[in-house]
């Protein structure tokens, strides 16, 4: 593997949660998975290591035990065309998960999302000045971006 790719420290849910990722996002694919034997009596072969795509990205997970825990200081943004994709991810990733503010989530395994529409970035960069303020502000008041209510924010109506 080259390049930089993601790599995330679960208790003991890697596969899990590989498995669900991969069923939210086009394009992805569990490619390995790496298991051990455990030497307690009585318990089995587990995983340890699960490597996977999620819309062509590499991404390796890790059973590593209650070592290290997610926090919202690493985030996955999802770009979304529209209030349909919103919508999609936004439901997929907060099944068993926790809603935040301004379009961020944390799901059932803890990692932190962004679910942003693209329109949003139009809307802050916008040549109103005014507009980009009310529509920031109507973002600042959402969990779920919706794009009709920043944009009629922007728009004054």
């Amino acid at each position: 593997m080259k390049g930089i790719s993601t790599f995330l420290w679960f208790d003991d849910r890697a596969l899990e949660a590989a498995r669900f990722y991969v069923s939210v996002f086009p394009e992805s694919r569990i490619i390995d998975s790496g298991q051990f034997e455990d030497a307690r009596p009585g318990k089995e072969q587990s995983v340890t290591t699960v490597s996977f795509e999620l819309s062509g990205r590499p991404f390796t997970a890790i059973n590593g035990g209650p070592v290290f825990a997610f926090t919202p200081a690493i985030s996955f943004v999802i770009a979304c065309e529209d209030q349909a994709e919103v919508d999609y991810y936004w439901g997929q990733l907060c099944d068993g998960g926790q809603e935040s503010r301004c379009g961020w989530l944390v799901d059932r395994f803890g990692v932190s999302w962004q679910v942003v529409p693209t329109a949003l970035y139009e809307l802050l960069a916008g040549d109103d000045p005014d507009g980009v303020s009310r529509a920031t502000e109507a973002m600042l008041q959402m969990a779920k971006l919706d794009i009709a209510t920043m944009q009629a924010a922007y728009d004054g109506r």
